[in-house]
């Protein structure tokens, strides 16, 4: 285990926003920001809106995909039944209000630009069929997080969908214990590499 205090405490995890209940508040540019990228990943996530005025491309957005807007400041209420929240205004102090209801509830909150009211952050996603690989680097350079995407981007294959394909079919036909599976595939997938 590695004790570096210097080491990015962050804890990675890829959820299934489509099994969750997700809030925007917000319909202005980082709104859209958040909707579209919620949408990229994941075009049946379970989205709400809430905001005093949205964009048109917010609402257009919305409509192709079946996302709820409705407009009106916002209101404890509106974090009924809510997983995640998301707070893409341009108040900081209404932001923290809004937070802080959430956190009454137990929400996982990110509030645009302001780290010390984010349970957790979006970092740069790189996305070939089902790899999906997330970089961060603790909010420190988001433009190297996103030099980082555009790299991998082009560096890994166009064939990586069908290399993933049939490795899931090998994994499949794996006989022995899970020990002895690991070893097989460690086997299998060592040889990509080199």
């Amino acid at each position: 285990m590695n004790n570096n205090p210097t080491q990015n405490p962050l804890y990675p995890i890829f959820l299934l926003p489509e099994r969750l209940n997700i809030l925007i508040v917000g319909g202005g540019n980082v709104g859209l920001e958040k909707l579209t990228s919620l949408l990229k990943s994941s075009p049946k996530a379970q989205i709400k809106m809430v905001a005093k005025t949205f964009l048109t491309e917010t609402i257009e957005l919305a409509k192709q995909f079946n996302i709820t807007t409705k407009v009106k400041a916002f209101s404890k209420e509106d974090l009924e039944e809510v997983n995640l929240l998301f707070v893409a205004i341009d108040n900081k102090e209404e932001s923290r209000i809004i937070r802080d209801e959430a956190k009454k509830k137990n929400i996982l909150v990110n509030v645009a630009d302001t780290p010390d009211l984010c349970d957790f952050y979006l970092g740069s996603v790189v996305t070939k069929g089902d790899l999906k690989i997330g970089i961060s680097t603790n909010g420190k350079s988001p433009t190297l997080s996103k030099r980082i995407r555009e790299y991998l981007e082009e560096a890994l294959p166009d064939s990586t969908q069908e290399v993933i394909d049939n490795l899931g079919i090998i994994r499949s036909k794996l006989t022995g214990d899970f020990k002895s599976k690991v070893e097989q595939l460690n086997e299998i997938t060592k040889k990509l590499i080199e």
